[in-house]
């Protein structure tokens, strides 16, 4: 099995770095202030942003395996993963990270706009890459508001005072997200997003359980396309087939699941498949590996 650090609350991950522990539900660690530490494969349950002017290469997140850049953000939500598994070596790093329940968010406005982040989703593989001023403004906004996790305990007021500085930080992030997403070729890529929404929700509603497997036939019908043309422009975008893409999608989701503690069966009907030897027929097709082998790497 792989070495998996489960962040279920803020702090599992403070102590695991041995950062102080400020608040039940939200943590914010100076990297500076504690390297060197371990590396790990964290499962998330809670919202995160890495903040840091330089990143370990070749980092897990969901997946792929991405290279990052300096000075840059990488955002996680709760059912992701990503890292690198702890092998022993200690590392140093320099920055800042920002881990927050769910629970924080309960009953705020905030709450309602977090589907609005796009750069939380594991489609936006990409760094937030941050201008000088902008690493500025958001690390100084990230010392202000440890300043009140330390100066003043938890209450109502506090806790309002908190998703404050978290929505003005998600509001500089999503205008680095917004300045990056004008810079890409918007043709290909602005149906690959809609694509990838569609699955989404096809997922996130639990059609796969009445309705079986996303086809591509539906998904280019849901988006107001015949099936070849759609599968011509999904090719022209990313180089593979559309079949290729929901299927690598659905194993995204298998990853997650099996991380979280399903075995095949329960990991194969929750993604729809009609018998758990499709499921491991699919998954070896896309990775290489059984469910079986993936697990014990």
């Amino acid at each position: 099995m792989k070495k998996i650090l489960k962040v279920d609350s803020p702090n599992d991950y403070a102590r695991f770095v041995e950062a102080p522990e400020l608040h039940p539900l939200v943590s914010i660690i100076h990297y500076d202030e504690v390297s060197p530490f371990r590396h790990s494969l964290n499962s998330y349950g809670v919202y995160g942003l890495f903040i840091q002017r330089q990143f370990p290469k070749s980092l897990s997140y969901g997946m792929k395996t991405v290279q990052l850049n300096d000075a840059s953000i990488i955002a996680v939500a709760p059912g992701q993963l990503g890292g690198l598994e702890d092998n022993g070596e200690r590392i140093t790093l320099s920055g800042w990270v920002l881990l927050w329940s769910p629970e924080l968010l309960h009953g705020s406005e905030l709450e309602h706009h977090m589907d609005q982040y796009q750069f939380f989703s594991y489609f936006y593989a990409d760094s937030l890459r941050m201008e000088p001023d902008e690493w500025l403004s958001i690390t100084n906004l990230l010392s202000q508001m440890r300043q009140e996790l330390t100066e003043h305990d938890d209450s109502p007021m506090l806790r309002s005072i908190l998703i404050a500085y978290l929505r003005l930080i998600l509001e500089y992030c999503n205008r680095i997200y917004q300045r990056q997403l004008s810079q890409e070729d918007l043709g290909g890529s602005d149906l690959l997003k809609r694509f990838h929404r569609l699955l989404q929700q096809y997922f996130s509603e639990g059609h796969q359980l009445s309705q079986g497997l996303p086809s591509v036939t539906y998904c280019a019908s849901e988006l107001a396309y015949s099936p070849h043309y759609f599968g011509d422009i999904i090719h022209k975008a990313t180089g593979g087939t559309a079949i290729g893409y929901i299927h690598a999608y659905i194993i995204n989701q298998a990853k997650s699941l099996l991380m979280h503690g399903h075995n095949i069966t329960e990991t194969a009907h929750l993604l729809g498949f009609d018998y758990p030897h499709h499921f491991t027929r699919l998954f070896k097709k896309v990775t290489g590996l059984t469910p079986s082998q993936y697990l014990g790497k």
